[in-house]
């Protein structure tokens, strides 16, 4: 694996005037953190957002966290790896990952589904599409007839990098990626993840030497800590009602809140569902207090065995200075 360094999500202050969002990433790239990270939802989309980021910066990495494999075709996401490696020359991570049911299905109107096949398959295009080698592939998902790439390809092979929870996707990172972002993940929970990368990378005969073990971990450096950590609890909550992530956060111990917020908001108490979120599982997923706190927990999770943990600035809504303040805490 590679030696520790700093990333930082950057979505959060995509509402910002793009004038003042550039100047955040510039920022970041002064303090030293080593990648930008921009996620993908109902916002601003990654690839966009990553060739602003690049185009303006000289030393930052920017990657995707993540650009769903569902919602653009394998040989789109070839091309636009392929223009990223030419705008920003090995500075570029590919972050993929199987969405949900909801993003795939409602706002897009296309076929869900959770097969690794699919990830797999779109994986092997994606790189024999930025490679500018002519695909031609028959799968059970995807169907590739003469296809190439008229641009030339970048000279440094653009990395990818899965989003991964489970156990199986853990391995399929391991085995076919060049690096793994988990998310919501406490610190105790690292080595048991990486056991399972290093099952997938055996399996395809290798080592974890030179991947990349990311995290996302929600941060507020703040004097109130209580008013960030009801926050955190509402976001806590919109996942704890998700399967993939219930079922996860049940296989790190805490299976109890998973089961009083599934309860309560099956009932219709929104506000009950989120009082279910106990101290523990607040200080396990989240960091919050000032910036010695803050300093300290991170270096936990790199204890545990990241190669990046990767600070993601969250704040009240009318706090929104604090997502400042939590990105100067760092590096």
């Amino acid at each position: 694996m590679t030696a520790p360094r700093l990333g930082i999500v950057l979505s959060p202050f995509a509402s910002e005037p793009v004038a003042d969002f550039i100047a955040v990433a510039r920022e970041a790239e002064t303090r030293g953190y080593h990648t930008a990270w921009l996620g993908e939802s109902s916002g601003y989309d990654a690839i966009s957002l990553m060739t602003l980021i690049a185009s303006h910066t000289e030393r930052i990495h920017v990657g995707s966290a993540v650009v769903p494999v569902q919602t653009r075709t394998p040989v789109v996401l070839g091309v636009s790896a392929a223009s990223l490696g030419h705008v920003a020359p090995g500075r570029v991570a590919l972050g993929l990952g199987l969405s949900s049911r909801t993003i795939v299905g409602d706002w897009h109107g296309l076929p869900f589904g959770t097969s690794l096949r699919q990830i797999r398959e779109a994986v092997q295009i994606i790189r024999l599409t930025a490679s500018g080698e002519r695909v031609n592939f028959e799968g059970t998902f995807y169907r590739v007839k003469n296809f190439r790439m008229t641009a030339p390809p970048p000279e440094k092979p653009v990395r990818v990098v899965l989003a991964a929870l489970g156990p199986e996707m853990l391995q399929l990172a391991g085995e076919i990626g060049d690096g793994v972002v988990l998310n919501w993940i406490p610190p105790e929970t690292v080595p048991a993840s990486i056991k399972h990368l290093e099952a997938g990378a055996r399996r395809a005969g290798r080592t974890l030497d030179g991947f990349e073990v990311a995290s996302f971990i929600r941060t507020c450096v703040t004097d109130d800590p209580t008013r960030v950590r009801e926050a955190l609890a509402r976001d806590i909550t919109g996942y704890a009602i998700v399967d993939a992530y219930a079922s996860f956060f049940r296989a790190a111990g805490f299976g109890d809140e998973v089961e009083g917020v599934n309860a309560a908001w099956k009932a219709g108490d929104r506000a009950g569902a989120v009082k279910k979120i106990s101290p523990r599982f607040l200080d396990g997923l989240g960091v919050v207090g000032d910036e010695a706190f803050c300093r300290g927990r991170i270096t936990e999770f790199v204890r545990a065995g990241l190669t990046q943990p990767v600070i993601v600035p969250f704040a009240p809504p009318d706090a929104r200075a604090l997502l400042i303040r939590t990105l100067r805490a760092f590096p």
